[in-house]
């Protein structure tokens, strides 16, 4: 053979089935989406006593629906007080249901060589909003968010895209708790009048 890589290339009896795993795959996802949401009820969409705050799952890859990219949920921040802050590699869209407050924002300098490497920059950046306002965050921005109402609750909605994760690159990480955050506490429409009446 002309090829100098001949003998490596036609080595190995390693099988597989892959290409006949996509055709199985697209030929059953018919099927498979008949029994999967196309609207979830709020019933259906669980609370969570996070790090990051009150949370409650709109849209989640955990919950039975057909929404394949995005993930959703609704955040509620009591009077007067704070969401945890984060940063993660995937870009944040948070629409403003209800309140006022304001964002901080912190960029981070990115490497990627063998290794990957994030350094934040000094400069923090502050953006007011109020309710029918969306909040974009960009990509590995470390952020948080403030109720600036010392009697009233925000609600947003936060989406970021999963393709993040199935590409590999689900960087995420927790610098600071919400003030709420307890996790002995099942939340519960009981319970979260509660935190929103600012206890």
């Amino acid at each position: 053979m002309a090829w100098d890589e001949s003998k490596a290339w036609m080595g190995g009896d390693a099988q597989g089935t892959f290409y006949q795993g996509l055709l199985d795959d697209a030929a059953q996802a018919p099927a498979r989406n008949a029994k999967r949401k196309k609207v979830v009820h709020p019933q259906e969409m669980p609370w969570e006593m996070a790090k990051q705050g009150l949370l409650k799952h709109l849209l989640n890859e955990e919950m039975n629906t057909r929404m394949e990219t995005v993930d959703a949920y609704m955040q509620l921040i009591p009077a007067g007080s704070h969401s945890g802050k984060h940063r993660h590699l995937a870009e944040e869209c948070v629409y403003v249901l209800e309140g006022r407050g304001y964002d901080l924002h912190q960029d981070c300098d990115v490497e990627i060589t063998d290794t990957y490497h994030w350094k934040p920059v000094d400069e923090i950046k502050r953006y007011d909003w109020e309710a029918g306002d969306v909040i974009y965050i960009p990509p590995n921005t470390i952020h948080q968010h403030f109720n600036a109402d010392p009697s009233k609750p925000v609600r947003l909605i936060s989406s970021t895209n999963r393709i993040f994760k199935y590409c590999g690159l689900n960087d995420m990480e927790q610098l600071e708790n919400a003030p709420e955050y307890d996790p002995s506490v099942t939340l519960n429409a009981t319970n979260i009048l509660k935190y929103l009446k600012n206890k």
